[in-house]
């Protein structure tokens, strides 16, 4: 799960498009990207996404692979966001 505040919208283009390779790579893929929301409890950021993988080794593969990496230096230029794997039950 990613929580993201956009400061840079034409860098960030760049992430997504990267990002994008590397997730369909690792067979990920998304279940949320963007959309409407509202914070009930606490302080949001503007830009949420939710990717899902086969299972939590193949996140974390995904998230550390070269690929990714490379869009992450996208990302980190054009935005502030806090990134979590979660193992789901």
């Amino acid at each position: 799960m990613m929580r993201i505040d956009v400061h840079d919208l034409e860098t960030y283009k760049s992430y997504v498009a990267a990002d994008a390779a590397a997730i369909e790579k690792y067979q990920g893929w998304f279940l949320v990207r963007g959309g409407q929301h509202e914070a009930v409890h606490g302080t949001a950021r503007s830009r949420n996404v939710l990717v899902a993988f086969k299972d939590y080794a193949t996140a974390l593969a995904c998230y550390h692979s070269p690929e990714y990496q490379q869009a992450l230096s996208f990302r980190t230029k054009a935005a502030v966001a806090e990134v979590i794997a979660i193992h789901g039950a």
